[in-house]
């Protein structure tokens, strides 16, 4: 008997064909909620950012106003994880991107505390609430329509369009969900098999996105103009220097959380996370709120603006608020602020070592950062390739990101067990 006999038949397109419609109801579903969900935010935001420190006569983002509202922020927070049913779901350092479907019940909770937290200037993003949201109401709705199906599958349906209505290309999902199919048996093609439904979710999701909403993630960095022999060191020093910036957030987050958790109420711990993440918002200013993604456009359009002392400074300050964030109880992802962490980390390098370009150092950065915070190998070089339409990042980065994952694996995670402990 040949090898070839022991491997398990490739699945019938019938068995998939069926699939297609579930797929692309829940990408598109997926997208609609997040682009809702970002709507709501954006308007609440100008409220409170624009409107309302007018009529009371403050500068929008002076000192005053920048602690008054993210104290606020994280006292209005803190009430919904208290009082509001479903409590916002678990713990969010215990959680990560994609995890087992939430009860359905939780997710107006969840959602209400991620839109206060995007609009109210707090260092996270919205892809962490808006995935899990999407994966339970997915799951809740699906075994209704189609008894007897599993909660994996729309599980993977809704982070599949999730990720690439929020990425705006279903790659991100395709590759993302390999590092959790692959280790999974199955034969030639069993891969893709398992991708069909998932990818097509991914398509749908990031096709609504796209046409509905045109993001783009592109900097508009200066071209690389060819590489250069001195490009490899700066790209292999510039990942590690990333990975173990990260990686000194990583390691501060248990303590961060263990402080937060002694206050032993989520009014209090999330209020007073609101007003440190004030004080840091007033030392870094205007560009170290919020997620993030409009903010490093800023820095990307002007980088010869601020000097590699204020990068280095913006650098600090959002990966501490970040990591408070994160840690007192808001609701809110990490792949966005860490990458603003990597832009402003790459472009002081840059301005303090002129011969790294600084399109090289912002993708470099970008890539080892969200490597330590994450821990998920495509999203990261995919993510920093996509700052950059450059062809000549790409095998940089490939080179860039085997160090950078050196140093990272194995090591301590930004995501806790429920006693605290870091998972490795």
């Amino acid at each position: 008997m040949t090898t070839t006999d022991h491997a398990p038949a490739a699945t019938p397109a019938r068995t998939l064909l069926p699939l297609i419609v579930p797929a692309l109801v829940v990408g598109v579903g997926s997208s609609l909620l997040l682009l809702a969900v970002t709507e709501l935010s954006d308007l609440l935001k100008n409220v409170l950012w624009d409107t309302l420190p007018k009529t009371v006569g403050v500068g929008p983002y002076s000192t005053l106003w920048i602690i008054t509202m993210l104290t606020a922020t994280g006292l209005a927070v803190g009430l919904v994880v208290w009082k509001v049913y479903g409590h916002a779901g678990p713990d969010p350092a215990t959680m990560g991107l994609v995890d087992p479907p939430l009860p359905a019940a939780v997710v107006p909770s969840l959602l209400l505390a991620g839109m206060l937290a995007l609009a109210g200037g707090v260092s996270l993003g919205p892809e962490n609430p808006i995935t899990a949201s999407n994966i339970a109401l997915a799951a809740w709705l699906g075994r209704k329509a189609m008894r007897g199906t599993a909660p994996d599958l729309w599980a993977g349906l809704a982070a599949a369009g999730t990720i690439g209505a929020l990425f705006g290309t279903p790659v991100a999902a395709a590759l993302i969900l390999t590092e959790s199919l692959a280790a999974k048996p199955g034969g030639p093609g069993a891969l893709w098999d398992k991708l069909f439904a998932p990818l097509l979710a991914g398509g749908a999701g990031a096709l609504t996105t796209v046409l509905i909403a045109h993001p783009t993630f592109d900097l508009s960095l200066p071209q690389l103009s060819g590489s250069r022999w001195g490009d490899l060191p700066a790209a292999v020093a510039v990942s590690s220097l990333g990975a173990l910036v990260g990686l000194a957030a990583v390691y501060a987050f248990p303590y961060v959380h263990a402080a937060f958790r002694r206050l032993r109420h989520p009014v209090l711990s999330i209020t007073a996370g609101g007003v440190l993440l004030g004080l840091l918002g007033a030392l870094g200013g205007q560009l170290t709120l919020f997620k993030g993604l409009a903010e490093m456009k800023v820095l990307a359009d002007d980088p010869s603006g601020w000097s590699s002392r204020e990068f280095a400074l913006m650098t600090v300050v959002k990966l501490s608020a970040l990591t408070i964030a994160a840690g007192c109880g808001f609701r809110g992802g990490r792949i966005f602020p860490s990458v603003f962490t990597g832009v402003a980390l790459g472009l002081g390098v840059s301005a303090l070592v002129p011969e790294v370009h600084p399109t090289l150092g912002v993708v470099c950065a970008v890539l080892g950062v969200l490597l330590a915070v994450t821990r998920q190998g495509w999203l990261s070089l995919f993510t920093a390739a996509l700052l950059a339409s450059d062809p000549h990042v790409f095998p940089l980065l490939c080179v860039a990101v085997l160090p950078a994952w050196l140093l990272v694996t194995g090591r301590a995670q930004m995501q806790l067990h429920d006693d605290g402990t870091s998972l490795r």
